[in-house]
Parts: structure tokens; C-alpha cells; sequence
């Protein structure tokens, strides 16, 4: 018992004990620096000095950019950069796939593999903000001094491309007697043209032909984009001298009238004009006699 009451003093003494530190000069013993200094003293001190030396080094990696240096760190301004391009990246799809979704109703519309009774945007019309027939088309004295302003720069504009919206004129694609005129009601979103088989069909104005493929439904189908988001069709031709892709002049001869296809009754042409996605009466902007 007493040799085990002896071990915890003799720790204790010796954590304890003093000791002295002298730092002395080698060639003449003079005495420079004296420390007097305990175990327990050192320990303390050892110890506050690798709590602090660890402290320092977290925070200098965490809140300095000396963190950029270390492997297994990124760049502050290389993640706000792919974060950003995230962003962007996320919207572009979300626009092609918008994009595409559309593309694709009207393309089936056109090609007639979506009955007329499925394509419903609210009363078609009143999309197309009232039919031309039913607006003022007479202009303001304001928006003539506007006109006349935009055709005297044009008319001295170097460029041939920059043409004055005024001028765009759109083209019969074929002569005859309206058998089936443009109907809300019954969702008929064309006129029919009754004109002889082999009648030539020309493009209603420039544009490049997106579709000309033959369908079930409609037969031999041309579809060309104008400018002004301005998209004619074509349906029920007996062929077609265009293909997609081919660039077409305003009257130039894009296919053959026919009685092709299971919707069509006898010679005709079925016509159709779609303005940003919605259709209009050709019939405001075309004379067919």
C-alpha cells in the first residue's frame, strides 16, 4: 500500500520540479537566458501551441483563397462560372425541348395526322387577336408618316435584303373557284382552290420549303417558311418538283394540283397560311380569281 501512495507523489514531484534553462555564451560562459520552466509547464505550452498551429492552418485554408493552391479545392471563380453556365445550360434545354414540342403539333396538324377536333388554343381566333376583315385597316396620320419615312430608306438602302415589311406581297399559289372557304367554326383553317388536275401550284412568296413529303391523309404536301414567320401550305398536290430545303422565289412552281390522299374529294388544292403558329383566312390577304 505504501509503495502504491508513493507512485502518484512521485508523478506528481515530478511534473512539478523546477527546472532551469540557461542559455549561455560557449566561449566566455556568460550566462544570456535563463528559463525556469516545470514539465507540467511544457506540456501546457506544447499543447496550447498545437491547438493554436491547427486552428490557424484550418482557418487559413477555409476562409483565405490559399485554399485554391491545395489539391482537391476548386477555384471560387471556376465554380461561379459553372454554376452560371449550369444556368444556362438548364434554360437552353428547357427552350429547345418548348421548341420542339411546338414544331411538332403543328408539323402533325399540317401533315394531318391530328384530326382538326384535338387542335383547340382557346378559339383558335381569338388567339390571332380578331380576324383582318374585322380591323381598321385604314391608317393613322402618324403611322402614314412612319410608312412613307421606312420606304424612303429603303429605297436608297444599299442592301437588298433590307426590304420594308410594306412591300411584302403574297402571291396566289393557283386561280379558281373557292369550294370550301376558311371556316372557324368547322375548324376548316384553309380554302380549297378547285382548279384542273396538273394545274401548276407556285410558292405564295419567298420562303425555303421545310416539308414536302407525301401523307395518307392529305397526299403530296409542300410547306414552305416566309419571312415574318409567315408558313404556307399545300395539300393534296399529284407531286411535287420541290424538296426540302430548296430555296423558292414568290410565283415559282413548287408542285402539280392533284386529287391525292383520303381527305380529298376531286381536284383541288387545300391552302393554308400559319402566322407564328396560329392559322389565318388566306382569303385577307390573297385573291383567288
Amino acid at each position: 500500500m505504501k509503495e502504491k501512495k508513493k507512485k502518484p507523489k512521485k508523478i506528481k514531484r515530478k511534473l512539478l520540479d523546477r527546472y532551469k534553462l540557461v542559455i549561455l555564451n560557449e566561449n566566455t560562459f556568460e550566462e544570456r537566458l535563463s528559463l525556469k520552466l516545470t514539465r507540467l509547464n511544457v506540456f501546457v505550452l506544447i499543447s496550447l501551441s498545437t491547438i493554436f498551429l491547427v486552428a490557424a492552418t484550418y482557418a487559413l485554408i477555409a476562409f483565405t483563397p490559399l485554399r485554391e493552391y491545395i489539391p482537391g479545392y476548386s477555384s471560387t471563380a471556376l465554380k461561379k462560372k459553372a454554376t452560371e453556365l449550369n444556368y444556362k445550360t438548364d434554360s437552353l434545354q428547357k427552350s429547345i425541348s418548348v421548341n420542339e414540342l411546338y414544331y411538332a403539333s403543328i408539323k402533325k396538324v399540317l401533315k394531318g395526322d391530328l384530326s382538326p377536333s384535338d387542335f383547340n388554343k382557346d378559339s383558335i381566333i381569338e388567339a390571332v387577336q380578331l380576324e383582318a376583315s374585322e380591323v381598321d385597316l385604314n391608317p393613322s396620320p402618324a403611322d402614314s408618316l412612319l410608312r412613307e419615312k421606312v420606304d424612303k430608306e429603303d429605297k436608297y438602302n444599299l442592301f437588298e435584303s433590307a426590304t420594308s415589311a410594306t412591300n411584302f406581297i403574297l402571291f396566289p399559289p393557283a386561280s379558281g373557284t373557292i369550294s370550301a372557304p376558311y371556316n372557324v367554326k368547322e375548324k376548316h383553317y384553309a380554302v380549297d382552290i378547285v382548279v384542273a388536275k396538273d394545274t401548276p401550284i407556285k410558292a405564295t412568296a419567298d420562303g425555303i420549303v421545310i416539308f414536302a413529303e407525301w401523307t395518307a391523309s392529305t397526299g403530296y404536301v409542300a410547306i414552305i417558311e416566309h419571312s415574318y414567320g409567315l408558313i404556307s401550305v399545300y395539300k393534296h398536290n399529284a407531286s411535287l418538283t420541290k424538296a426540302q430545303g430548296d430555296l423558292v422565289k414568290a410565283g415559282e412552281v413548287i408542285a402539280t394540283a392533284g386529287n391525292t390522299g383520303e381527305l380529298s374529294t376531286g381536284p383541288h388544292l387545300h391552302f393554308e397560311l400559319w402566322n407564328d403558329g396560329y392559322p389565318i383566312n388566306p382569303t385577307n390577304f390573297i385573291d383567288f380569281k
